[in-house]
């Protein structure tokens, strides 16, 4: 048993090795030969020094807590069940470990490289519990290049289709429209002729009593056009933007600010109640999706120029920040396929436009961001969350 322990465990270390040569691009590393009697934190360390880039390095705490997790992970296969249900459990707030928003951290790197092999032993069952950590381990494996192809996690992603239930039925009620108004015309050219042979008074009192039909028609054909624009999702100016600088609201514990680049000349300030959820420092260089044509007001004396739109779980327990993709530009607006109005200069908060058009907003099974079913889409693909079926706010 404990010769299988030490074949795990290095096992495990060379891989940290060559993982971390690769993601730091050293020309330099580890000998194998050498992972035998390190354990993670030396390596680390060693890695660095024999590259002669430690000077350029400082021990990061968060790092260090990763490290420390790394090297408590369990080699008994049947214990380490529990300790990917509890980073299951912390990813579900984040796209990664440590890093700028969704860049990969060297303790993202280690963690990987530790659980990998235990994780390729899982269950369907089993992987199927774990849905942040495999998410994580499929982007990290993607995003780095030290895993072999042979060896990397094997993950079930549905193909995305658009969605086009919405323009079949839009064509159908048309259809039936041109039909309805067919039959109609038949019907009026069918007329007896009695009905041409009436006298002059009563053709004039059927004229104005048919205008005055039409004229109290009027309204009601046009209040459906109303109200559609009302809760329409184009009526939002939805953005791609970049959290430059975060910091807590002076007065308010549950609150934070943020300063976000959306491509103007000066940058938009924000207060959000992520506090509870996030720190500054895991929201700085954070690409986020907010609306930017809300009403300018203040929160707690605090100045706010917009509205980070979050995905939040059924008891609002974990909430996060919309993440657009990879390509996406800072600045340019998201779009809905099928709604390609124009939007308000200025939210009408009298109209409370924006509390009608929000409970169509959610994710769905797949993390996707949609409003009624349609993605929230950019230039580089859908935006997304890590937490399915959450209602986005």
């Amino acid at each position: 048993m404990a010769a299988a322990n030490e074949s795990i465990t290095l096992k495990r270390n060379q891989l940290i090795a060559s993982a971390l040569s690769k993601h730091l691009s050293l020309h330099s590393g580890t000998s194998l030969s050498e992972c035998r009697g390190d354990d993670i934190k030396s390596l680390y360390v060693n890695i660095l020094k024999s590259s002669g880039k430690w000077s350029q390095q400082k021990e990061n705490d968060e790092v260090m807590k990763w490290i420390d997790f790394a090297e408590s992970f369990p080699v008994d296969t049947s214990a380490c069940f529990n300790a990917l249900n509890g980073l299951n459990q912390h990813l579900a707030l984040k796209s990664v470990l440590l890093g700028n928003g969704v860049t990969p951290s060297e303790a993202d790197v280690i963690v990987f490289s530790v659980i990998h092999s235990s994780v390729i032993g899982l269950s369907h069952s089993e992987k199927e519990k774990l849905t942040q950590v495999m998410r994580w381990m499929d982007y990290i494996q993607h995003k780095e290049t030290f895993v072999d192809p042979a060896e990397r996690i094997l993950l079930e992603k549905p193909a995305f289709e658009p969605l086009l239930q919405s323009t079949k039925a839009v064509a159908k009620i048309e259809v039936d429209s041109n039909v309805k108004k067919s039959m109609q015309s038949t019907k009026n050219t069918e007329k007896p002729d009695a009905e041409h042979s009436r006298k002059k008074s009563d053709a004039g009192k059927k004229v104005t009593e048919k205008e005055s039909v039409q004229e109290k028609k009027k309204p009601a054909q046009t209040e459906p056009a109303e109200k559609e624009k009302e809760v329409s999702v184009s009526l939002l100016n939805i953005q791609v933007g970049l959290i430059r600088k975060a910091w807590k609201h002076p007065s308010a514990d549950s609150l934070l600010v943020e300063e976000i680049d959306v491509g103007e000349a000066k940058l938009r300030q924000v207060v959000s109640g992520l506090a509870k959820f996030c720190t500054p420092d895991e929201l700085m260089n954070r690409h986020v999706v907010l609306i930017t044509n809300v009403k300018p007001g203040k929160l707690r004396d605090v100045a706010s120029e917009g509205l980070v739109l979050c995905a939040s779980n059924g008891d609002h327990s974990v909430v996060e920040p919309l993440l657009p993709p990879e390509g996406a530009k800072i600045g340019e607006r998201v779009s809905f396929s099928g709604f390609d109005g124009k939007p308000e200069d200025v939210l009408n908060p009298k109209k409370k436009q924006l509390e009608k058009i929000t409970p169509n907003l959610f994710t769905d099974d797949k993390g996707v961001a949609t409003f009624k079913g349609i993605p929230f889409m950019t230039s580089g693909g859908p935006c997304t969350s890590s937490i399915p079926k959450a209602s986005i706010k």
